[in-house]
């Protein structure tokens, strides 16, 4: 005999006539006395085996952090050329036909929206790397603080697939990260300014201290000997105008932050010349900035605890004229090419790391903001 529990379960169904079996949530088992007890949990319950779908993952910047030069390089770059992103959308696509998708990514406050369209075939793992615009206010940001990325993936009906955000941590924009054995060094050209008005008003006042209250550049009319003079003439110009505005070294090379093996605060030129205070890497890209100015072409070297600046001396020559730059406030112009020839000649070629400012630009590294 069948129970009334039985019967309304069936009943509830609405498949009894059929006899298939409905699972609920629980089932009733009978205690030998013919009464049913609900018994939670005690039934197998058949699932139908869900199809695979694809799944997202995303990561943010270098360990979770964004430097400010990384994202201008990056934001000036087709999506398809970057080889690093401030947020980094990877999609796996584990069915057996294509799919399409519309990814946007911004950072509230502080970035414009980029969109990528990402369309994967069966199978297929992609990641997208993005690097929205950001705006003025991360380029005059002085210190570490956190930000949200939000993230969001629609179909091609517009429907939400996907949406999440991500915690970020917005470095400061005289935070460099060189990385391992100097891997990221050319990025330094993102602190080399030429245009900067107060490099601008130095060079202004550095052609007083030129024959003729000239600055040239390079004049490759002139030959090789020639323009080596007056590069040399050009070069203790800008270091006697830079040494009267009363630069004087202060370390001030502390960031906070992760990975602070490899990172180091440094000043932009406007503020080195601003505070009358600079290092040797700030006073280098200071340097580097007027030189560039005048068209001609600047390296920074770096060698172990220390940073010289160089110039070419002469269109196509493969000679440079090196200056120690942290000697700018206590030392002769002689006394400083004297300090980077001793200084650099201590190394051997494996402890040199050299950044020409000309390459840097090739490969679309430019002045911050």
């Amino acid at each position: 005999m069948i129970s009334k529990s039985v019967l309304r379960l069936k009943r509830r169904c609405g498949l009894a006539a059929a006899g298939v079996l409905c699972l609920m949530p629980f089932a009733f088992a009978g205690d030998g006395d013919g009464n049913g007890k609900a018994t939670h949990d005690v039934s197998t319950v058949l699932r139908t085996p869900r199809s695979p779908e694809p799944t997202y993952k995303v990561a943010v910047g270098f360990d979770g952090e964004v430097f400010p030069a990384f994202a201008n390089y990056a934001s000036m770059l087709p999506a398809q050329k970057r080889d690093w992103g401030v947020v980094n959308v990877t999609v796996t696509n584990p069915t057996d036909a294509g799919i399409r998708s519309r990814i946007a990514v911004r950072v509230p406050g502080w970035s414009d929206q980029e969109i990528q369209l990402a369309e994967l075939g069966a199978g297929e793992v992609r990641t997208f790397r993005f690097a929205p615009t950001f705006h003025q206010r991360l380029y005059r940001n002085r210190e570490i603080v956190g930000a949200t990325a939000e993230v969001e993936i629609s179909a091609p009906n517009g429907a939400t697939v996907f949406a999440t955000t991500a915690q970020l941590r917005l470095r400061s924009a005289d935070d460099m990260y060189w990385g391992a054995q100097f891997k990221y060094a050319p990025f330094i050209a993102s602190w080399v300014t030429p245009h900067d008005l107060r490099v601008e008003k130095i060079l202004s006042k550095a052609k007083e201290y030129a024959p003729l209250r000239r600055l040239p550049g390079y004049e490759p009319w002139k030959g090789l000997t020639a323009q080596e003079q007056s590069t040399t003439v050009q070069a203790k110009a800008i270091y006697s105008a830079i040494r009267k505005s009363g630069l004087s070294y202060v370390k001030s090379s502390t960031t906070l932050g992760r990975n602070l093996n490899v990172t180091q605060r440094i000043r932009m030129p406007h503020e080195s010349l601003d505070q009358s205070a600079a290092n040797c890497i700030d006073a280098s890209v200071m340097f580097a900035s007027a030189f560039e100015n005048l068209g001609m072409d600047p390296i920074i070297v770096l060698v172990p605890g220390h940073a010289y600046v160089g110039v070419r001396v002469a269109r196509g020559s493969q000679r440079f004229l090196f200056i120690d730059v942290a000697l700018t406030g206590r030392s002769t112009f002689e006394a400083a090419v004297r300090s980077a020839e001793n200084g650099l000649a201590k190394f051997g070629p494996s402890d040199i790391t050299r950044i020409s400012i000309d390459q840097a630009r090739d490969r679309g590294i430019y002045p911050m903001p």
